[in-house]
């Protein structure tokens, strides 16, 4: 309704004219005579010039007609998409999961590089959902990486679109086998660092650069042998890497993820610092629960932390 109402001032019609209304014939100010010879047809088409500036004006008026609708629209489309990415993000801020899912994927044909990463984070989120089947979770899986994939090629710009192009890959590496998994990891943590790169102050990326060396710090021995046997240099990392990470997100975004309290919690462990390992796990079971993720983190840090005060 606002942006009807700026529109309307817009129109070009005169103060206490309706939307429709003409002048009428001979109201022109003027106090001459405008008799009704002036309005004859035998005498306009007997006028060439007159007849040819009135054609000219009336195409003039046209055009300019054509392009203020094509502006207006232009406005409505731009306006509705602001409205979708508010809605989304309130949804998403909201943990309504499917619901925002379900908005999204109306939209799914979208060129909009913030709508299209927001919708591969929403079918990411969903596949998450532990009522989710698992046949439905890997149809998910590989949507959100096409949605990602799309993203990125709109816009190669954006931060959001690097993070989650990395983050729908990785996934996709559980179902592609060791091999996959391996040679994708050198492109994700590629778009995680381009992430950083773009937006510094995004806390998420730099948590998810944290998990990558977690991950390739805790990676099996079968599995570092393999490597080695695929790939000349295969990737590897540190727990002390990845805490590093894990804090520099917290410094940017204090509390900002229930999971990064975990994983800062989990790596002390792996560094035998239990009084680190116990403040942190401490901050992620009390982490306030929004999401299913986060009731799943408070169950694992409250047995964790269970699990090691036994044994002392």
């Amino acid at each position: 309704m606002a942006l009807a109402a700026r529109l309307w001032r817009l129109l070009p019609f005169r103060r206490g004219a309706a939307p429709g209304s003409r002048l009428p014939a001979g109201t022109s100010g003027s106090r001459g005579h405008c008799g009704p010879c002036r309005f004859r047809g035998f005498e306009v088409m007997g006028n060439p010039g007159t007849f040819k500036r009135g054609l000219l004006l009336s195409a003039l008026s046209y055009l300019g007609f054509e392009t203020y609708q094509v502006i207006s629209q232009a406005a409505v489309v731009h306006a509705t998409a602001k409205e979708i990415l508010e809605q989304a993000d309130y949804l998403y801020e909201s943990g309504e999961t499917e619901k925002l899912y379900q908005l999204l994927t109306q939209y799914k044909e979208s060129e909009d590089a913030e709508l299209l990463w927001r919708l591969a984070r929403a079918s990411r989120d969903v596949a998450q959902l532990s009522r989710t089947s698992e046949e439905e979770k890997k149809l998910l899986v590989y949507e959100a990486l096409e949605y990602a994939k799309r993203a990125l090629e709109k816009n190669e710009s954006s931060f959001a679109s690097h993070k989650w192009y990395a983050i729908c890959l990785s996934d996709v590496g559980d179902y592609e086998g060791i091999k996959a998994k391996i040679a994708n990891a050198y492109i994700i943590k590629e778009h995680f660092e381009k992430a950083i790169e773009l937006n510094p102050k995004d806390a998420t990326s730099i948590h998810l650069m944290g998990i990558w060396c977690y991950t390739f710090a805790e990676m099996p021995w079968y599995q570092r042998r393999i490597a080695k046997m695929l790939f000349a240099t295969p990737p590897s990392s540190t727990y002390e890497k990845a805490l590093g990470y894990f804090h520099r997100a917290e410094q940017v975004d204090p509390n900002f993820y229930s999971k990064n309290l975990l994983l800062l919690g989990k790596t002390y462990l792996k560094l035998h610092n239990k009084k680190l390992a116990a403040f942190w796990l401490m901050k992620a079971k009390d982490y306030p629960a929004h999401t299913e993720e986060d009731k799943q983190i408070q169950t694992e840090a409250a047995q964790l932390l269970t699990s090691f005060s036994e044994k002392n």
